[in-house]
């Protein structure tokens, strides 16, 4: 199934996308597609009710917003594909790299992305998100991460290099910007997903720049969910960013970081399109 929030910021409609690209009105079964929702039972509850839903009319051009509203933590995965880290310097890691983003840098997967001031090396990067569905804390094994994983949608972890790398060593600082996580259009539900051959693609202003399947992640996705159980309690509603191809502008000749005015669309398959206008 397909889940997404439609409208205003702040104002957001729970839908299910159909198959055929109609929406259909989720506000019968749950308030809004959250935490409590995925803790509930509430995927299982409109997949039950998927026949009565009553098809909602969508205005042309409305706003959608990020597939989960307030999420609680959103943990991030750095230097997981290899030719990433190549394009980087560094060298592949030997256990996952950590760091996290506040849940305030999300919004939806057309917003405007803002240049914070002083920025020169603001850059892009499309991932796989992992969102949980229920909590796990110290996993036996990777076997029994599936279990706790409610879907996967598509992130941006748009990152300050200089903030990141040059201003004291604190990768935060380059990762929690205002705007600095655009998600969705969706929230895909696992069944029927070839998780590893998901196609990674990113453009800026129409010029390809990433192309990667998620088979070629250091660390997989059930490695990522039992390993981060080893060291924090996963909620459901928690997201897990799990690392970007390689393309990115910091690892390009010449490094054509974003300026105003700049598109940024990503695209992972299944899982929709996105694109934002840097502002």
């Amino acid at each position: 199934m397909r889940f997404a929030r439609l409208g205003p910021a702040g104002s957001e409609r729970p839908v299910v996308v159909a198959e055929d690209g109609t929406y259909l009105d989720l506000t019968g079964v749950t308030d809004d597609i959250d935490a409590r929702f995925l803790a509930s039972g509430g995927p299982e509850r409109a997949r039950a009710a998927l026949a009565s839903l009553p098809r909602l009319d969508v205005p042309e051009g409305m706003r959608v917003g990020a597939p989960i509203a307030r999420p609680g933590k959103i943990v991030c995965i750095g230097l997981n594909y290899a030719r990433h880290a190549a394009e980087t310097g560094a060298q592949p890691p030997a256990e996952p790299v950590v760091f996290m983003k506040a849940p305030d840098t999300v919004v939806g997967p057309d917003d405007d992305v803002l240049i914070p001031r002083k920025s020169a090396k603001t850059d892009y990067e499309v991932e796989l998100a992992v969102v949980i569905g229920s909590t796990a804390r110290y996993l036996d094994s990777t076997d029994d991460a599936a279990a706790h994983i409610a879907g996967y949608a598509i992130s941006n972890d748009v990152s300050e290099r200089e903030f990141q790398l040059e201003r004291g060593g604190q990768w935060d600082k380059g990762k929690n910007c205002e705007t600095f996580n655009p998600l969705g259009p969706w929230l895909v539900t696992p069944e029927g997903l070839d998780v590893p051959a998901l196609r990674l693609r990113s453009w800026v202003n129409g010029e390809a720049r990433q192309d990667e399947t998620a088979a070629d992640m250091i660390f997989d996705v059930p490695h990522l969910v039992w390993y981060l159980s080893q060291f924090m309690v996963l909620h459901p509603g928690d997201i897990v960013n799990t690392g970007t191809p390689a393309g990115v502008a910091m690892g390009l000749p010449g490094q054509p970081y974003l300026r105003p005015g700049d598109v940024v669309e990503l695209e992972i398959d299944g899982l929709g399109k996105q694109r934002q206008r840097l502002v």
